[in-house]
């Protein structure tokens, strides 16, 4: 049995991942942390689970628990992550994996030396939508790829006006960067998985709008290791009638559009057809990847298998995310 303590338990906790840990067999969350004590001990009460605290330290020191699931903001996650580590404890991460590729770096040498599995939530490598996305591209149909573009656009949120108290997600201390990180690392993991690794990358970055510090506009070009070409826009500052959120994949027989966040149809067009295609998420939208990482470190100490082998997302996928990111924004 998996028995999961939660270092941060905010709002992606609430219905995106927490119950899932309770859903999936061979599965079961003891203990949250939070430090508000009091918040702590809301979650703890309204999800039914024993133990809440305020100190991270002695939730993963807990011996209840048995792996630790970190859903603070990316700041933290470097320390949260070597110090269940270090004890002995699996974490999943929620993503990015840290603030930083260096701090990455510092992440997966301790789970190297230790033995210790690190997993990162990129959950959409294992939702149904994505996965039919890879299979449409691997089964031929488009042919040969020759581009990729990702274009994507929102307007500002009503807090990014409040200069005294800005959100987290904006602040680089906390989040590592501004929404690029926070959002764009969805787009760029999943083209891995789909594509595999980035060879070459530049980026242009710029603050339009002067609501925060951080960037709110970004430009890159990219190459994959397989030959495969690809770009992407990036603003945070749209006007409401201009919102995108569309990645498009061109082929030598076809050409294939999805989108990242809103699910909208999966449109395949070759010269002969057009398709759609719509499927369903679960309603804990981490489900599937928390029962892969479930069932892999329960079947471990019987019949190991090789972490290559099952669909999940790791310290060893997530850090070419940051380090792809880190090379656009200017930061190696």
């Amino acid at each position: 049995m998996i028995r999961w303590g939660f270092i941060g338990c905010g709002s992606v906790t609430e219905k995106k991942s927490g119950p899932a840990f309770n859903k999936v067999d061979g599965s079961e969350i003891v203990a949250v942390m939070r430090r508000n004590k009091e918040k702590a001990r809301d979650y703890a009460i309204r999800h039914n689970i024993k133990k809440w605290y305020d100190n991270a330290n002695n939730l993963i020191n807990d011996n209840d628990v048995n792996a630790v699931y970190i859903a603070t903001p990316p700041g933290s996650h470097y320390k949260y992550a070597i110090a269940a580590m270090k004890a002995g404890k699996p974490v999943y991460i929620e993503k990015p994996m840290a603030a930083s590729y260096d701090e990455c770096v510092e992440i997966n040498k301790v789970s190297e030396e230790t033995g210790i599995p690190c997993f990162v939530a990129y959950y959409r490598r294992t939702l149904p939508y994505f996965l039919k996305v890879k299979q449409l591209i691997d089964s031929g149909k488009l042919g040969d790829i020759s581009t990729v573009q990702i274009g994507f656009a929102i307007p500002p949120y009503a807090t990014d006006y409040n200069s005294d108290n800005l959100p987290w997600r904006v602040k680089k201390e906390i989040a590592g960067a501004g929404y690029f990180y926070d959002l764009a690392s969805h787009q760029l993991d999943l083209l891995d998985f789909i594509f595999g690794e980035i060879e070459d990358v530049y980026g242009f970055t710029h603050n339009t709008a002067g609501l925060y510090d951080v960037e709110d506009t970004v430009s890159t070009t990219f190459r994959f290791k397989n030959g495969v070409v690809g770009s992407g826009s990036w603003t945070f500052v749209a006007p409401k009638n201009t919102r995108l959120d569309q990645i498009t994949i061109v082929g030598t027989k076809g050409k294939l559009t999805f989108s990242t966040f809103n699910f909208s149809p999966i449109e395949l067009e070759t010269s002969n057809d057009k398709q759609e295609f719509l499927l369903e998420n679960p309603e804990n939208i981490q489900f599937y990847l928390i029962q892969n990482i479930v069932n892999y470190l329960n079947d471990k100490g019987e019949a190991p298998v090789s972490i290559e082998e099952i669909p999940v997302s790791t310290g060893a996928t997530a850090i070419r995310t940051n380090y792809i990111m880190d090379k656009i924004l200017g930061k190696l």
